[in-house]
């Protein structure tokens, strides 16, 4: 196994991607979403996660634990986004060696997964990516290449070929459960996963991170209709 050339240091902000083995999907249903996004919350502990609580990991719902707070969190969440065999989390190491144990409690989804779809072997694909953000710039890109990820779910060919039809592609984002884009536009789904108040003060406000997403995708929408008069 390669060794990973980072450092993780409290107070910086890493993105982090875990891809499935063999890319294979690791979200098959809604109810896997949930249990991994319920994942995010009670492995961002230093405390061990509730396994003999078969009530606690049966919550179909987040919303059922909104009360529920990390006692020794390790890292702050700022946003993710699921996507079918992957998943993009940006978080700020809070406690030492927080990203790396998170990381590995995480890795717990995994004995969910196996057990539901009487399945063995590992679920994740070696190794985790993780990129230390240097610069403003560079955590103003990742926040919205988190977000904008899921576009691929109704263009699947944006990144290469630009965004065809920008109003549903803008709408799919503002309405995919699945992210926390939603929740900093006021949505509400996942509140007490993330941390918002940084990047609201970021971009000014909640109308400020929207303006940021909607910008890339305008441009990604340009690129598009860039082509098309190519061609033509």
């Amino acid at each position: 196994m390669p060794i990973r050339n980072i450092q993780f240091f409290n107070g910086e902000f890493y993105h982090l991607v875990k891809k499935g083995v063999e890319e294979r999907d690791i979200f098959l249903d809604e109810e896997d979403n949930l249990r991994f996004i319920n994942s995010l919350l009670v492995f961002n502990d230093k405390k061990p996660a509730p396994w003999n609580m078969r009530a606690f990991w049966e919550q179909r719902d987040p919303a059922s634990l909104r009360n529920y707070v990390p006692e020794e969190p390790l890292v702050e969440i700022h946003a993710f986004s699921l996507m079918k065999n992957h998943f993009h989390i940006l978080v700020r190491q809070i406690a030492e060696g927080g990203v790396t144990n998170f990381m590995q409690k995480l890795g717990g989804y995994s004995y969910y997964f196996n057990k539901k779809y009487r399945r063995t072997g590992p679920l994740f694909q070696g190794r985790f990516r993780a990129v230390l953000i240097e610069t403003e710039e560079q955590l103003k890109n990742t926040f919205v290449y988190t977000h904008v990820n899921p576009v691929s779910f109704v263009e699947p060919k944006w990144k290469e070929n630009g965004i065809n039809n920008l109003p549903k592609v803008i709408q799919f984002l503002e309405n995919y459960r699945w992210s926390s884009y939603a929740d900093y536009l006021g949505g509400g789904n996942f509140l007490n996963v993330i941390k918002k108040e940084f990047f609201l003060s970021l971009f000014g406000d909640k109308e400020g991170c929207k303006k940021e997403i909607e910008a890339w995708l305008q441009y990604k929408n340009g690129i598009s209709k860039f082509k098309d008069v190519i061609l033509e």
